[in-house]
């Protein structure tokens, strides 16, 4: 039996369907749409690795090797990209600083084990646990912290070329009003791209690595380093990163559901279970953490297609291009201004997420208990705070993700306790209308 139906004609999907996950176009269309995901993904998964230090071919090959495995594991029923996380860059930055790359390549691997772990839970008991430990007001609180503590990462490059750097900031915005669809969903793709223009105008570029470089040849590899003392108050600063992956795979999930067949759903604990595994062998091996792309879930949405043999392109397409360091050159040729401009905008868009959370879900600020959570744990993140013992240290988003659940659920059990009423008492009742024109 074939792995996929063909639907309709093969080449058109008529107004009102949509391509299935076990279904596709022919293969040209597929293809095609396969591509188109890879470049839907691509900005942003590349600026990971610049951020980081990291290979940028040795992330790609992961991140396409990861795409595989993540079909792999959800039996073909889950369409899926899995790009870089940028939820990592904090405390890759981090542990990278403080103990080396192979420590940060531990911390991966441990977040990628941890999610695995999550996923076998999800799938045997369902997610009801995770919503009671990290409720909207948590969620979204330890989502924008991590975009938010990287602001001084992004000052420190937008100030070594601030005039390339702004207009790199400005042609994000730019394209992300001024176009619709696909390009307005790449508009940080095409920033980069306008910004790596104007640096080559101005003379900013340095294309010697990128001239030296082979055509063809294989990425370079970095193993997880658990022998060494600083790894373990290193892995401390990556858990926080599960809670996000989590929140990223389970709304990949829904939102996949939503536009195809609710029984998607019944996929997320392997959803999980397939980031966690694709991204313990990235850490394992030199890759940057993955996650569930936003970004092709636009691409799916534009174009109705949801088949998984897209995916299966996709994923081939993005190890092809890993095997030339020559691309990687030229993606790591990219200034520290252009890199300023764009995680302006790209490490506010992160808090941002967070924020959101809080609006979809409607969270009390009027409630004592939900205000010190989000602003203890904001402000300890954009300020640094940190702890040690010793060699041991935890960084700002472990300090603040723990301050955000101590406050919240103690919190909570105090108030309840003593009736004052400063506790989460859910979601806020919609005033009026949500949406759409005033009557």
């Amino acid at each position: 039996m074939p792995l996929w139906k063909i639907h309709g004609n093969g080449r058109t999907v008529a107004p009102g369907d949509v391509v299935a996950p076990d279904e596709r176009l022919n293969w040209p269309a597929t293809i095609a749409i396969g591509a188109q995901h890879v470049i839907a993904m691509f900005g942003a998964t590349f600026l990971v690795p610049i951020l980081t230090g990291f290979p940028v071919a040795t992330t790609l090959l992961f991140s396409g090797v990861g795409t595989l495995l993540f079909l792999v594991v959800t039996k073909n029923k889950l369409p899926s990209y899995l790009g870089s996380s940028f939820a990592f860059i904090a405390p890759v930055t981090a542990a990278t600083a403080s103990a080396g790359m192979g420590s940060a390549l531990a911390g991966i691997v441990a977040v990628g084990v941890l999610l695995a772990i999550i996923g076998v839970v999800v799938q045997l008991a369902g997610l009801g646990w995770v919503d009671k430990l990290m409720p909207p007001v948590v969620a979204g609180a330890i989502v924008a912290l991590i975009g938010f503590n990287l602001a001084p990462a992004a000052w420190n490059n937008f100030q070594q070329a601030p005039v390339i750097a702004s207009i790199t900031l400005a042609a994000v915005i730019l394209f992300s009003v001024l176009f619709r669809g696909f390009l307005g969903r790449i508009s940080i793709f095409l920033g980069v791209v306008v910004g790596y223009i104007a640096a080559a105008i101005a003379g900013e570029l340095d294309f010697s690595s990128v001239a030296d470089a082979a055509w063809i040849g294989l990425p370079t590899f970095h193993i997880a380093d658990f022998g060494n003392p600083g790894t373990w108050s290193a892995i401390a600063m990556f858990l926080p990163v599960v809670l996000v992956l989590v929140a990223e795979n389970v709304g990949h999930v829904r939102g996949v559901a939503t536009m195809t067949d609710a029984s998607v759903n019944r996929s997320t604990g392997r959803a999980l279970i397939a980031d966690g595994a694709a991204t313990t062998v990235a850490g394992f091996f030199g890759g940057s953490g993955t996650t569930t792309y936003g970004e092709n879930i636009g691409v799916m949405a534009a174009t109705r297609v949801y088949s998984t043999a897209a995916y299966w392109v996709a994923g081939i397409v993005a190890i092809l291009l890993s095997l030339s360091p020559k691309i990687g050159a030229v993606i790591n040729s990219v200034p520290a201004g252009v890199l300023g401009g764009v995680t302006t905008a790209l490490y506010g868009l992160i808090g941002i997420i967070g924020i959101k959370i809080w609006v979809d879900n409607r969270v009390d600020f009027s409630r004592p208990v939900n205000q010190y959570t989000a602003a203890v744990a904001l402000v300890m993140a954009i300020a640094g705070f940190s702890m040690s013992w010793g060699d041991f240290q935890l960084g700002a988003i472990v300090v603040a993700t723990a301050a955000a659940l101590v406050i919240y659920h103690l919190g909570n059990a105090i108030a309840r306790w003593r009736n004052t009423g400063a506790d989460d008492g859910g979601p806020i009742p919609a005033v009026g209308p949500l949406g759409g024109d005033p009557e």
